[in-house]
């Protein structure tokens, strides 16, 4: 016979409190739109992140009104935005900018995926921002990176995906090239640009 030694449950009261989340304490600003900028903040908050979404005061994240919507709330706002707080700010007024500067300077990471040369052209590039905080991160997630030949042009998600040969990679081997349902450029730019972080 072998006797084995009663264990006892712990209730909930007496058990360990769960530690915080590994990124709490860390302030990310999210100054992109669709898709890839906004989803890696939201994955960076979904660690503990304090992530602050900043959208223009009359043009919000064009995710807020794309695909379907449950209740008048957009499904796609309702996966970018969670575990965000949300302001507004017009980055290109003095008054947006000046705001903008004093938010850098307790934040540890920014996120913006506008075209190369908007923020510069708006006083809040690299030197403004570095100068309210040295140890500030600007991820830049851009389409065609920030110099080079195409770094003018708009990038998405379904343009590398195409430009890659992803698409005619899929579908129907006589058939067309066909995005595909869901969206691997954007997702995939998302992950590195959060482990990046």
């Amino acid at each position: 016979m072998i006797r084995t030694t009663p264990t006892t449950e712990a209730t909930p009261a007496e058990a360990a409190p769960a530690p915080p989340p590994p990124l709490t304490g860390l302030r990310v600003l999210d100054l992109a739109t669709l898709f890839a900028g906004p989803l890696a903040a939201t994955m960076l908050g979904d660690f503990g992140a304090d992530v602050i979404k900043v959208e223009h005061p009359t043009r919000p994240d064009p995710s807020r009104g794309h695909g379907p919507a449950k209740e008048g709330i957009g499904l796609w706002w309702k996966l970018l935005g969670r575990n965000k707080r949300t302001i507004t700010l017009d980055l290109s007024a003095p008054t947006g900018r000046d705001a903008l500067l004093r938010l850098a300077a307790t934040t540890d990471v920014i996120i913006e995926n506008f075209r190369p040369g908007t923020l510069e052209k708006w006083g809040l590039g690299p030197a403004e921002l570095s100068a309210v905080n040295p140890r500030l991160v600007l991820v830049r997630v851009t389409g065609f990176g920030q110099s080079g030949p195409y770094s003018h042009r708009p990038g998405f998600g379904t343009l590398a995906e195409a430009m890659s040969g992803f698409a005619a990679i899929t579908g129907e081997p006589e058939g067309p090239p066909t995005a595909p349902p869901v969206r691997p450029g954007d997702s995939i730019t998302a992950l590195a640009t959060a482990y990046a972080v």
